[in-house]
This record gives C-alpha cells, structure tokens and sequence, in this order.
C-alpha cells in the first residue's frame, strides 16, 4: 500500500522504487506516400522511392517496427521514460528516409572573406571540393564528399550547393566542409572567413 509507504518516501531505496515507471505501450506511426515501397526486416528499416533506396538500422532500440495499412507502425512495450522518447526518434529518421528518396536534401553554403578571396574548385563530378586562398595560404584544403552527395558551384557569387538523398550524408559533408576552413589560433569574432551553412532542407523548397 502506498499509505504505508509514505513515511518512507524520502529515503533513496523507496524514491528508486517510485521513479521506476514504465509505459505499458508507447507507439507512433508515419504515412507511406504514393511510389514509396518501404520493408522492414529485423528492425532495418528499407525505403524505395524514384531517387533511389536508402536503408537504416534500428537493431541497437528495443522495439517493434512493421508496415500496416500504408503506414509504418513503431511500438515499444515495457519501456522506462528513455525508450519511449526513441518511438519518435525513429519516426523521424523514417520520415527523412521517405523524404529523400522523393524530394531530397540540399545545402547550400556561402564562401566568406574579408581580405583574401576564397574560392572553390569542384573536380571529380562533384564528388570534391577544395577550397583555395583561405587566409592567404598557398595550401589548397580538400573534401570528399561522403557516398552520395554531389556538390556543384551556384548562380549566386560565392555559393555553393551540396545536394544528395541521405540528411546526415548531406549534412555530415557540410559539417567537412565548414571544418576544413576553420580560422584557428585568432580571434574568431574578427576573422569570420570561412564556409558558412545558409540555407538548408529539400530540393527545390523555399527555404
């Protein structure tokens, strides 16, 4: 009886045992859209669409994906409070999945300067960049870009545009990008050359 327990509630034994809660069942579920296939086979999670397949893995989560009318279903039974708040993580992952493979994804960066003009040489059908005269240097900095992506130069002066059907390739090879010109060792607040992130999200959306 939890009257009895009361008088106890303040020792760590007894708080343990009031904050152990678990959901009895947690689920969430994301539409499938028309030309979209998508499978499920123990917990890896594969999508078809007209750009392409994309396939993720959600072994390492304790839960129950399946595909049912149209929508793919994520369930988790018994979870404590930190698996439960995975069902939408997955969800999520899923619907970037289903959004790559119709729309795609598509950064788009800015080379800034101050004195030195920075410019970009793309080679290799847009699989690498380098980045030229950073700060002066006569070193030449070099990306490849991940499995997928492809970047290419833009109409606007000092853009450049990464574009692919996986987020975190995408995004991953513009987080290369940004960290290849870094201004190290001064102060960051004045020197602010660099490739900076502008606009980000699927192609051809107004971002």
């Amino acid at each position: 009886d939890l009257c009895l327990l009361a008088p106890f509630a303040s020792s760590p034994c007894c708080a343990c045992l009031f904050n152990i809660m678990r959901l009895t069942h947690a689920t969430h579920s994301v539409d499938i859209p028309e030309g979209v296939t998508v499978t499920v086979k123990s917990r890896e999670v594969t999508v078809v669409g007209p750009r392409g397949t994309l396939t993720r893995s959600f072994k390492h989560l304790p839960s129950h994906i399946h595909v049912t009318d149209g929508k793919v279903v994520v369930e988790i039974w018994f979870g404590d409070k930190k698996h439960v708040a995975c069902v939408r993580t997955i969800c999520s992952h899923i619907n970037n999945l289903i959004l790559g493979v119709t729309k795609g994804f598509e950064y788009k960066m800015r080379l800034v300067y101050a004195h030195f003009p920075v410019s970009a040489a793309i080679s290799d059908d847009g699989k690498v960049i380098q980045v030229i005269n950073f700060l002066g240097e006569k070193i030449n900095r070099t990306v490849h870009m991940l499995d997928g992506v492809t970047v290419r130069s833009s109409d606007v002066k000092d853009e450049i545009v990464l574009t692919g059907n996986d987020l975190e390739k995408v995004s991953q090879s513009a987080s290369k990008i940004h960290h290849i010109a870094r201004v190290k060792e001064k102060d960051i607040r004045k020197f602010l050359d660099g490739v900076y992130v502008s606009q980000k999200g699927c192609i051809g959306a107004d971002n």
